[in-house]
């Protein structure tokens, strides 16, 4: 029986996570839960204090993930909004560090659904790999964990797609702390292979990992691969979270963004349950 880390994402009850959802630390700790994934939309009002103690008291590793917008866009032609996005992923490692987080993922490259209808330019990867540096030096001199940016699919954005780009990426940037974050849901529309896709990374820049369906509904219910996902992990010695995460389709902005419309589970927290029990019975095959 293999040993994973399992997380859960704060999107599983709250699209903005806030001071009025510290609560869900707790209750996925009662849930089996090892680790919360505290996606932070806002970082200038993340709750610390409150976070902190709620970590005290249960034990529960904490890591964050954030997206960028069209405001705090490293791909933007404007430089002030990039600038903007360098601001933003700096206070999010100001938060990480005080955290005790080691890892800070997601949409951290451009603006989430920001599309030019067009390819990745030159220019755009020059502009964002020229941001990163200076906010992956930022991070290095000041924290421990690492920064892991997430392949979404090409409905999400057009920059980053694949693990081997992204590896690409975390080279062109240059600073030992820049590693990939793989997702199940975005890896089923864009990798050939998903055990590929781990290995293209490999346990030097594999960062983090989120364990979703390929409809985003409960894992272990649909098409993902999850034995052939899991054992590349094994395989590559990945030691990480692997963490649930879906939204709600009463989500304002959220839902609209990733294109959810209709439940897949009576709850979010019953998806999570759910998933959870299948996971562990995928690790306990391996």
């Amino acid at each position: 029986m293999a040993y994973f880390k399992f997380g859960v994402d704060s999107f599983i009850w709250t699209e903005v996570f806030g001071e009025k959802d510290v609560w869900i630390i707790p209750k996925a700790k009662e849930l089996g839960f090892e680790v919360v994934d505290l996606a932070i939309a806002h970082p200038e009002t993340f709750p610390l204090e409150k976070v902190l103690a709620a970590k005290r008291e249960t034990g529960l590793e904490l890591v964050t993930t954030t997206t960028l917008g069209a405001d705090t866009n490293l791909i933007s032609p404007d430089a002030e909004v990039r600038k903007n996005g360098v601001r933003h992923m700096k206070l999010m490692v100001d938060i990480n560090r005080a955290l005790g987080s080691k890892i800070l993922g997601g949409v951290i490259y451009a603006g989430w659904g920001y599309l030019t209808r067009k390819p990745r330019t030159e220019q755009e990867w020059e502009w964002s790999v020229a941001c990163m540096k200076e906010i992956a030096g930022y991070a290095k001199e000041r924290w421990d964990g690492v920064i892991a940016v997430e392949c979404v699919n090409r409905f999400e954005t057009h920059f980053l797609n694949i693990a081997e780009d992204a590896v690409q990426y975390c080279k062109d940037v240059g600073t030992d702390n820049m590693r990939v974050h793989l997702d199940c849901f975005h890896m089923i529309r864009e990798e050939k292979s998903f055990a590929g896709a781990v290995k293209t990374c490999g346990k030097k820049y594999l960062g983090y990992v989120h364990v979703n369906e390929n409809d985003r509904g409960i894992p272990g219910t649909g098409l993902v691969p999850f034995g052939e996902f899991m054992g590349a992990l094994l395989d590559v010695g990945y030691d990480g979270p692997v963490t649930i995460e879906s939204f709600d389709p009463s989500f304002e902005e959220l839902s609209g963004n990733c294109a959810i419309w209709r439940k897949f589970a009576e709850s979010g927290e019953a998806l999570a349950i759910e998933g959870l029990a299948n996971l562990k019975k995928v690790a306990a095959a391996l």
